[in-house]
């Protein structure tokens, strides 16, 4: 597997040689060569990711290979964006808020409290209510980077060491989490953590963390998180993640027609994966996992929190004229569902 340190030493001997006229072997120079990180780990990747990854690779029939590297892999998760920029890296998955993208709108990626109740509700806000034309706005506002799509992802739910059953048992806490989330959260007494994510089952093991907020159910049974945690909280801040696809500028723009189709085709497969991978993964596992205990706090406990995202949405409004038109879009939105009633919304 190419680590980071090969990955840069390769760079420099290929840089070199060219630089001096070194004779080399070539692959064709027809066959376009991609490098892309996701966020993901390698346990998760195999299901949000790489079954897209490979479809792609074996469609394109050596016209183009797109050679996956895991988070962190290459370059750190925060980084990525400029990575992205300098060609470094051809293209991200990843949410906005995790990668420091340079937009106003980035507070939206990942885990924006109380947006989503369920992954439905992101491929509708971004397709009929206008998520898409904002998010294409902003990213043309960048240089060097092609903003390609987003999709939904799982929900956002606490799995800890010590059972959560009220509010006041968050206080302390210190949960690993993306930062828009963290600073919500802290609100409530949590202490956000950032660290990489091959690291947190081990700070989970040797006490640097108390618990997670990354995550619906699935995830934490696929990343080996469950068998570091003995709690779940089935209260969610978001129904889902909302992450996007991105890709470098000048790969994207040299791509044929035919192959940019491809990828976006293969995108929008990852998309559909993934909404019924985590659909019926929360359900099974909720019911039938065996590694965490369900917790949930009450309901009337839970609507302060929603409450106070409500207040967090105005405070974020205010940071731009763009981000105001994406809150307004969030409060349009859920309240249709809510007069549409169940299955969109139950009271």
């Amino acid at each position: 597997m190419t680590n980071r340190r090969n990955f840069l030493k390769k760079a420099g001997v290929v840089g070199a040689a060219t630089a001096i006229g070194a004779p080399a072997i070539k692959a064709s120079p027809s066959k376009i060569k991609w490098r892309f990180q996701t966020y993901a780990g390698p346990a998760l990747a195999e299901f949000v990711i790489k079954p897209s990854i490979d479809a792609f690779n074996k469609v394109a029939n050596g016209e183009m290979e797109i050679e996956l590297f895991y988070a962190d892999q290459l370059v750190p998760t925060g980084e990525l964006f400029r990575a992205m920029q300098k060609g470094t890296i051809d293209a991200v998955q990843s949410d906005d808020d995790s990668i420091a993208a340079p937009v106003d709108i980035s507070v939206f990626g990942g885990y924006f409290p109380f947006a989503t109740r369920y992954s439905l509700d992101v491929p509708v806000l971004f397709e009929q209510y206008g998520l898409k034309q904002i998010w294409e706005e902003a990213y043309s506002e960048v240089k060097g980077v092609t903003w390609l799509g987003a999709g939904a992802w799982d929900p956002c739910n606490f799995a800890t060491k010590d059972p959560i059953n009220s509010l006041e048992d968050l206080k302390g806490k210190r949960i690993f989490t993306f930062p828009t989330a963290g600073r919500f959260l802290s609100r409530f007494g949590v202490v956000p953590v950032t660290l990489p994510w091959e690291d947190a089952e081990v700070a989970l093991q040797t006490g640097e963390l108390d618990g997670l907020a990354w995550s619906g159910i699935t995830e934490d049974y696929t990343s080996g998180w469950a068998n570091a945690t003995n709690y779940f909280l089935t209260n969610n801040i978001s129904g889902a993640w909302i992450g996007s696809y991105f890709a470098n500028s000048k790969s994207w723009d040299a791509l044929p027609e035919d192959l940019q189709t491809l990828f976006k085709l293969c995108m929008n497969s990852s998309h559909y994966h993934r909404q019924h991978w985590y659909w019926g993964g929360e359900a099974k596992l909720r019911t039938e996992g065996t590694k965490m205990k369900l917790t949930t706090i009450a309901d009337a406990e839970w609507a302060k929190v929603e409450a106070e995202a409500h207040k967090f949405w105005d405070e974020v409004a205010k940071t731009s004229d763009r981000c105001a038109r994406v809150v307004k879009i969030l409060k349009e939105y859920n309240a249709a569902m809510d007069k549409a009633g169940p299955p969109y919304r139950y009271s």
